[in-house]
C-alpha cells in the first residue's frame, strides 16, 4: 500500500502534529513566566500567517518570533495585563462582600480587568503583525475595543469560554496541554484578520502601522 504523501489525510495529519508540537513549545516558552506576552505574541504571528492562506512555517516561526518579539511583547504584558489581573483581584474582592456598594465596585473592576483583556490580546497581535513603535502599539490594542466591540467579544470569549470550560471539566485540560493553545490562537487569528484588514481601510483614529517585512 503506497501512501500519497500530498494526499489530503496526510497532510491534514502533518498539520495537526505541527499544531501540537507549538502548542508544546509555546507552554515551554511560559514557563519562566515573564516570557509569557512574548511567547503569546510569537504563537499569534505564526498562526495568523497560517490564518492567511497557509502561509509560513509553524513551528521554526515561532522560534523565529520569539526572539523578535521579546522585549515589545514583554512590554505590553507589563503595561496591559499586569493591571488587568490586579483589577480582577479586586473584583474577586468586593464581590466577596455582601454590600451594594461593594458589588457595583466588583462589577465595574471586573468590567475594567475585561476590557484590558481584550487589548491586552489586541497589543500581543499588533506587535506580532505589525512594526510600530510602543507607544502606538498600546494606543491602538486599547482603542480596538472600542473601534471593533463585536469582534473583540468573539476574541474575549474564545480564551474565557476556554478556561470556563476546562474549570468545569478538569479532564479537557489534556486538550489543553497537547493543542489547545496553538488551536485556540489559530481561531484567534482568523477574528484578528477581520480587524486588521477593517482598520486598514478605515484607519480612522488609529495610530499608522506597517506590516513586518516578512508579512
Amino acid at each position: 500500500m503506497r501512501i500519497d504523501p500530498d494526499g489530503r489525510g496526510v497532510q491534514g495529519l502533518t498539520t495537526f502534529i505541527l499544531f501540537v508540537v507549538l502548542n508544546v513549545l509555546y507552554l515551554a516558552a511560559c514557563l519562566p513566566v515573564v516570557t509569557v506576552g512574548a511567547a503569546t505574541s510569537a504563537l499569534l504571528e505564526v498562526t495568523l500567517r497560517y490564518a492567511d492562506d497557509e502561509r509560513g512555517h509553524l513551528v521554526r516561526g515561532f522560534v523565529v518570533a520569539l526572539r523578535r518579539n521579546a522585549w515589545r511583547g514583554t512590554a505590553v504584558l507589563v503595561a496591559l495585563g499586569v493591571p488587568a489581573a490586579m483589577l480582577v483581584f479586586s473584583g474577586v474582592f468586593w464581590l466577596s462582600m455582601s454590600s451594594v456598594l461593594s458589588a457595583v465596585a466588583g462589577s465595574l473592576a471586573l468590567l475594567g480587568a475585561g476590557y484590558l483583556l481584550a487589548a491586552l490580546l489586541y497589543g500581543l497581535a499588533l506587535v506580532a503583525w505589525f512594526d510600530a513603535p510602543l507607544r502606538g502599539t498600546l494606543r491602538n490594542a486599547l482603542l480596538l475595543p472600542l473601534a471593533e466591540p463585536a469582534r473583540t467579544l468573539g476574541l474575549v470569549l474564545i480564551p474565557v469560554g476556554a478556561a470556563c470550560v476546562a474549570y468545569v471539566l478538569p479532564q479537557t485540560l489534556f486538550l489543553a496541554g497537547t493543542i489547545g493553545f496553538s488551536f485556540g490562537a489559530y481561531v484567534c487569528a482568523l477574528v484578528l484578520h477581520g480587524v486588521f484588514r477593517r482598520r486598514q481601510a478605515h484607519p480612522s483614529e488609529l495610530e499608522p502601522v506597517s506590516p513586518h517585512s516578512g508579512q
